[in-house]
């Protein structure tokens, strides 16, 4: 054999070599800094929060005493299916030959826009721009069906003292009060018809009510439509 035929083989050899042999990714190692960062991050895209809403994401101090071990994957995230919304344990883990996996603790903080009483308001008050406002509230802490847009209400009553703070609710207001007087429309397919009538009790908007038509003398079923005007539909 030729030195030339040697040489050949041996090149041949070492590119095979090179060829076949597999490259080895370098494991990526994590400090706590980035697993919080990494954890914030993957809450804030797969949890949103209600339109209008805001959303704060604290992530839990990871024990120092903890070794991280490194990754040759991407790391990746589930967020458990049945969570309350509030307190989360995120799972974080590694799909190596040699995988590993931890639970991050996150709080979870979303709050909503709520027109609150800003001061004592009194049972029989109307309500104006002096009592009430837009606030923002833990969503947890709201409870019925609660307003947003002030003008639905403005000219409302309180049907019972509401706290300073407290979330304004149907429950809690009246945009037609029993025995006031209150406009009654009639409405048909061409034509509508307006007079006066007497709510025999209170409503708010969307509800049914009797109403006394001060002309007529009849009671008749009417929709609160806003302040102290009712539908009927003919």
């Amino acid at each position: 054999m030729t030195k030339f035929m040697i040489y050949m083989k041996i090149f041949i050899i070492l590119m095979l070599t090179v060829f076949v042999t597999p490259t080895r990714v370098k494991a990526i190692t994590f400090d706590q800094d980035y697993l919080t960062s990494f954890v914030k991050a993957f809450v804030e895209k797969n949890i949103v929060p209600p339109t209008e809403g805001r959303m704060e994401v604290k992530v839990a101090n990871i024990d120092p005493r903890i070794k991280i071990q490194p990754c040759h994957s991407p790391l990746q995230a589930n967020i458990p299916e049945n969570h309350n919304g509030r307190n989360v344990n995120i799972k974080i883990h590694c799909e190596d030959s040699a995988s590993w996996k931890m639970f991050i603790p996150v709080k979870i903080r979303i709050t909503i826009p709520v027109l609150v009483a800003i001061s004592t308001i009194n049972k029989g008050t109307t309500l104006d721009d002096s009592n009430i406002a837009v606030r923002f509230k833990n969503q947890s802490n709201v409870r019925g069906e609660v307003f947003t847009d002030s003008n639905i209400i403005m000219g409302a009553k309180s049907k019972r003292t509401i706290s300073k703070g407290t979330a304004i609710t149907r429950r809690n207001i009246c945009l037609v009060c029993k025995g006031e007087s209150v406009i009654i429309t009639a409405v048909a397919n061409e034509f509508s018809i307006k007079t006066m009538g007497t709510a025999l009790r209170d409503g708010s908007i969307g509800d049914q009510i009797n109403v006394k038509n001060q002309h007529s003398g009849r009671t008749v079923v009417a929709k609160v439509s806003s302040i102290n005007h009712v539908v009927i539909n003919l």
